[in-house]
């Protein structure tokens, strides 16, 4: 059965695109004030107003209390997949879910996965090769939160605002990447979407360092 959702107005459409295109290209969605900077409103007040209206009319669902708490509904989420893949292409697969990770064992190694998950072939638009389980609060206000499962994407490299896994030492974690030139030389700041973590500064004298993948998305399995 198809469900209808109500008409917008062409600054809504102008805004469900935006939120739509930062989801697809950072794998996360567009703070208020971002909103507000790109399209020109006086405040952040005026893009909170349209992103209200657009959970009212089904096309959004939002999280109070934190920045980036913007997420597509179930429905248009749904929808945008059915129109997507052709009949034929509904077969689903299977990617890891990984929890706690062991100390010096790579991300994908068989004690590091709890079970596998299985999603829509075309879920993630940038292609996700497993899920990491998030811990803690740290990605907050970017609308990650604890029990969150991250599609992560395998690579090495990174730009700046991206969301990362980074392994530092023995310890894997998320945070949005920040890569910097100083009088001292190269430096990364893993910066936490949460005013109660301090970033996590890494220089070019840190041998075990790396970057396990990009942030392409995320399911929440208890819902919102």
């Amino acid at each position: 059965m198809t469900i209808e959702l109500p008409k917008l107005t062409a600054r809504q459409e102008e805004i469900l695109q935006l939120v739509q295109s930062s989801i697809e290209n950072t794998g996360s969605p567009p703070t208020r004030a971002e909103i507000a900077q790109r399209l020109g409103f006086a405040s952040a007040n005026a893009a909170e107003e349209h992103l209200r209206a657009l959970a009212r009319k089904g096309y959004l669902e939002l999280s109070p209390g934190t920045s980036r708490g913007i997420r597509l509904s179930q429905v248009l989420r749904k929808a945008a997949q059915q129109l997507a893949l052709p009949d034929a292409a509904f077969q689903q697969m299977a990617l890891p879910l990984i929890g706690r990770v062991a100390a010096g064992a790579p991300i994908l190694a068989v004690e590091n996965i709890e079970k596998e998950i299985p999603v829509g072939p075309d879920l993630f638009s940038k292609g996700a090769d497993y899920f990491l389980k998030v811990r803690g609060m740290s990605m907050r206000d970017a609308g990650i939160l604890d029990g969150d499962y991250l599609a992560v994407k395998k690579t090495t490299e990174a730009h700046n605002g991206d969301i990362v896994v980074a392994r530092l030492d023995d310890e894997v974690t998320v945070k949005r990447w920040l890569k910097t030139k100083t009088a001292k030389g190269i430096e990364i700041h893993l910066i936490a979407e949460n005013p109660d973590f301090e970033p996590i500064i890494v220089n070019s004298k840190q041998t075990n360092f790396g970057i396990e993948g990009l942030a392409v998305g995320l399911i929440r399995p208890n819902g919102l």
